[in-house]
């Protein structure tokens, strides 16, 4: 099929295989360019499709040479009908990976069920024994519990008032007013059912109980906290009260990992273009804003420069792993200085739709969001008739 990018609202419905291996391929030439890793070699990576996720995959791999396991939710591709660009992506990476002669294996289905826990599990213990560092990278807006039954569907509110403030069509570039009702309290606890670190302490102590987590373990769960800007719909909203859940998790999960000398952290990373941002009312405005100064000044950092900064210079520096003073990973800092954060909000007041062209970077903004999906990559010929469907080695 001759396959383009079909829109409905924030989501792209279909996706392109050539484009999603470039990607791919682009991100493990970026890891390859900047040298050895002294990271793990056993890497459990839950979320491995798509983001933060995949470059942790891909950074594991290829900065580390360590054997990895990717756990996913992803639409295979059926004749006629695309599959998701995480079923793709990671199709890319399995045949990169064994290509290199790196053990790859990944498992297709809901990370939040037990099933797929077990069936994670089996596979650790059959073809690596023990892992030494579980990444935890899940973006699924709806959860059910295994142990309850009960599905959760988590909401993007403010809580405590209605917030309003601008926002943009990141399609038409139209800069708008929107907003937001406040979130009751069940929207909240759905929402942390959802998001928080409950899924996240789940995973590890199946992986304890069974003797699969190594001497000295490391896992690592990523979180946003962004600016004043943001901060009524995002981090003092029903997202936040789930990130605020995850974080104090970590605490909780190192606690657990005492006896093996084992740590949890959390990272807190930069605003990036991805399906869950995208959706965010707000978001997309000021990322089109901080893209633009970020790339003036040189800063400027996709998922796999996010990720290879936080395994080089913080999880795997020869030292101490850094935090802040509520224990977590800032690789946001650039993002977050000073100087940076007073022009996104100078241009804030100035944003429009007649000036947005000019003082953000809109088209970064649409470009990185085609990206996601495997569009607008140089080097692919999106005129050539693209077989869809495209299979992953591991998954029979």
């Amino acid at each position: 099929m001759i396959i383009e990018p079909r829109m409905r609202g924030f989501i792209c419905l279909t996706a392109h295989p050539a484009g999603c291996e470039q990607n791919v391929k682009n991100q493990i030439e970026y890891i390859k360019s900047k040298g050895a890793i002294a990271g793990a070699k056993k890497v459990l990576v839950i979320g491995a499709s798509t983001g933060f996720g995949l470059a942790s995959r891909i950074t594991s791999a290829f900065g580390s040479d360590a054997a990895t396991i990717g756990v996913f939710f992803e639409k295979p591709p059926v004749e006629g009908k695309t599959a998701s660009p995480g079923w793709y992506n990671s199709a890319a990476f399995e045949k990169e990976a064994h290509k290199a002669g790196l053990y790859a294996k990944s498992i297709n289905g809901d990370a939040f069920s037990n099933e797929i826990k077990r069936e994670t599990l089996d596979l650790i213990k059959a073809d690596l024994g023990q892992v030494d560092l579980v990444i935890y990278s899940l973006a699924s807006p709806v959860r059910t519990n295994p142990n309850t039954g009960v599905t959760h569907r988590s909401v993007l509110k403010p809580i405590g008032q209605t917030f309003t403030n601008k926002t943009v069509d990141f399609h038409t570039g139209n800069v708008s007013e929107v907003s937001i009702a406040a979130a009751n309290e069940e929207d909240i606890e759905n929402t942390v059912a959802v998001m928080g670190g409950e899924d996240w302490a789940m995973w590890i102590d199946a992986l304890k109980n069974e003797n699969l987590l190594a001497e000295g373990a490391t896992t690592i769960a990523y979180s946003y906290i962004g600016p004043e800007l943001t901060e009524a719909v995002y981090r003092k909203g029903t997202i936040g009260r789930a990130k605020d859940h995850l974080e104090a998790t970590a605490f909780t999960i190192t606690d657990a990992l005492k006896s093996l000398g084992g740590k949890a952290y959390v990272s807190v990373n930069k605003a990036l273009v991805t399906q869950a941002s995208s959706a965010i009312p707000v978001i997309p405005l000021y990322i089109s804003l901080l893209y633009k100064i970020m790339k003036e000044e040189g800063i400027h950092e996709g998922c796999i420069e996010q990720i290879q900064r936080l395994f080089q210079d913080r999880l795997y520096n020869g030292s101490e792993v850094p935090v802040d003073e509520k224990g977590r990973i800032r690789i946001d800092d650039w993002e977050m200085r000073e100087d940076v954060q007073a022009k996104v909000a100078a241009l804030w007041k100035e944003a429009t739709t007649e000036t947005l062209p000019s003082i953000g970077d809109l088209a970064g903004y649409r470009n990185d969001f085609l990206n996601l999906f495997g569009f607008e990559f140089a080097g692919v010929d999106y005129k050539a008739d693209t077989n869809e469907v495209v299979n992953i080695e591991s998954i029979k």
